[in-house]
């Protein structure tokens, strides 16, 4: 078996708003030091990856922009893919036109083939009802995630997926998601380390979104209390991490060896 990877979310995991959970450094210096590959995962489209491995370099983690992978990213291959060289309105900051714009794709306001709903402060009324409009006209719904909420310094705002419920409820249709825990953006993340399903290490603090998308996957998930979920909430799950830690600073021995363990029923 290789070295294990790890795919890591990072706000509540890494660092939470602009403070760096504790030990988190240490962690990522650890992962460097012992050759594990690793990629910090987001489902924040509004940040280039650039910007984020900056905000990173500025919490004291020096990152390149190749150990980020966003949503945002993962939406712009996946429509790539559907439709090369397609056009798209996009409901968004210039973190997704940016990721869009790199795999080929026309960024319009009218004809377009998709309209994709990423989250951001500048969205405003008449740009959902543009949308809706484009949606009504046959353009196709795309997410670049599902979260209802994003969480601030001040509190939480709408997520990604409260903006697109309000395209879906005014038109009737369904968006399809390609952040977490679609399998799409988790499958293209475990192809950047170059890795099989079970060498992957899933490290997450949403069940829902990290643990879920792991789970269906195959990989081997870990979910820290440092951020959203708490242990509480856990039971109110179908499904179960296979390992529950209070941070990235205390994860088990095993993990790095590779070995999948669970946690005690």
């Amino acid at each position: 078996m290789k070295t294990p990877g790890f795919l890591l979310d990072m706000d509540g995991v890494i660092y939470r708003g602009n403070q760096l959970v504790p030990g988190a450094d240490r962690f990522i210096n650890f992962l460097r030091a012992e050759g594990h590959p690793f990629l910090f995962l987001t489902n924040n489209s509004q940040r280039s990856r650039r910007d984020v491995a900056h905000k990173l370099c500025r919490l004291g983690i020096e990152t390149s922009h190749e150990e980020v992978f966003t949503c945002a990213m993962a939406t712009a291959r996946f429509l790539a893919s559907q439709r090369p060289g397609g056009t798209a309105f996009v409901v968004g900051e210039n973190g997704l036109a940016n990721a869009l714009h790199i795999n080929g794709f026309t960024v319009a306001d009218d004809d377009v083939d998709f309209v994709v709903v990423g989250e951001g402060r500048t969205i405003n009324f008449e740009i959902l009802e543009h949308a809706t409009r484009l949606v009504d006209k046959g353009a196709r719904l795309i997410a670049t995630n599902m979260d209802t909420r994003c969480p601030t310094e001040s509190g939480a705002r709408p997520g990604c997926g409260a903006i697109v419920a309000a395209i879906e409820k005014a038109t009737g249709k369904q968006a399809f998601s390609v952040g977490k825990p679609s399998p799409v953006m988790m499958r293209i993340a475990r192809q950047e380390l170059g890795l099989r399903t079970g060498e992957v290490v899933m490290v997450g603090d949403t069940m829902y979104t990290d643990v879920l998308g792991g789970v269906q996957m195959g990989y081997t998930t870990v979910l820290v209390l440092s951020g959203h979920t708490t242990l509480e909430e856990v039971k109110n799950y179908a499904y179960r991490p296979d390992y529950i830690a209070s941070s990235v600073a205390d994860l088990p021995e095993e993990l790095f060896r590779g070995n999948r363990i669970k946690v005690p029923a």
